[in-house]
């Protein structure tokens, strides 16, 4: 029984797949402050609190959430976290792509072809990845070599290396999108009721403006927070990610069920490259969602 985890993918993935984590995190936490600081601004703007007849701080307090958000766009302009993101994610995922169909020998690595020219021809794929990717990026720092995991995988019969893909491909992508899908759905559920209770309670409150019954500028404070709110949501993007992460997850139940019964080494290699294929097209439309391609 042989076991292909990412640990044991060619170094491309780990740089790779850590560079997209670390600009995710970066992305999302300016995002979140930049939103944080524009509420900030708008709470503060109703205000006033003077020094003796001098300076008015809560204003100045304004002016300085202002400057904050300022040099958090400052900050993300030069870090570029997003591009980080989305490069990062993109080599990762082509990486374990070609890395999987050398180990279970699928198109274009198939046995028909020597250990030799296969072995070349994955280094040079994983090669253009990596030449594809800005150099500010991503860095790569170890020569690209194919694991000794991986070869063992590719020299096992094919019953062997059947159970591998199955379990340590499609089972691990299926579980991973089917929790992603489920979650997804859920915080879009929880952020559509959070912005309509707060849209209703902006009426509320603009109709208190109205009347009278309050004095400073409740509504501005709603205002902004539903659209920090709204701006949050489109930033993560729970709705269309809940429903591509559900297609995924079924589409490929439908791909396992029909691997289960190959018995032959041509039928292997082409069924694994379409399944690749099809987790490859996933990718490629988060990535044209977010605006990465």
């Amino acid at each position: 029984m042989f076991d292909l985890t990412d640990e044991e993918l060619p170094e491309p993935f780990a740089s790779a797949d850590a560079a997209s984590r670390s600009g995710q995190l970066v992305y999302l936490r300016g995002t979140r402050l930049r939103l944080i600081f524009a509420v900030l601004s708008a709470v503060l703007a109703v205000v006033s609190f003077k020094v003796g007849r001098g300076w008015d701080v809560a204003a100045l307090l304004v002016a300085f959430a202002f400057v904050a958000t300022l040099l958090v766009e400052i900050w993300m302009l030069a870090g570029k976290p997003e591009r980080k993101w989305y490069d990062g994610r993109a080599l990762a995922e082509s990486t374990k792509t070609l890395a999987w169909r050398y180990a279970v020998a699928a198109d274009p690595f198939t046995l028909s072809r020597t250990v030799e020219e296969s072995s070349r021809h994955f280094i040079r794929e994983v090669e253009k990845l990596i030449d594809d990717v800005p150099s500010d990026s991503i860095v790569v720092p170890a020569p690209v070599r194919i694991t000794e995991r991986m070869r063992e995988v590719r020299d096992s019969p094919l019953p062997v290396r059947r159970d591998a893909y199955l379990r340590g491909r499609i089972e691990n992508q299926q579980t991973w999108y089917s929790r992603k899908a489920v979650y997804n759905t859920k915080m879009a559920d929880r952020w559509r009721i959070t912005l309509i209770v707060t849209e209703g309670l902006g009426v509320v409150v603009a109709v208190l403006k109205a009347g009278g019954l309050v004095s400073i500028d409740l509504p501005g404070i709603v205002a902004a927070a539903l659209g920090a709110g709204s701006a949050w949501f489109a930033a993560r993007q729970h709705e269309s990610l809940g429903r591509a992460y559900t297609f995924a997850a079924n589409d490929l139940s439908t791909i396992y069920a029909r691997l289960q019964g190959i018995v032959t080494e041509a039928d292997w290699a082409r069924e694994v490259a379409n399944a690749e294929e099809a987790i490859s097209r996933e990718h490629t439309m988060w990535r044209a969602s977010r605006g990465g391609i």
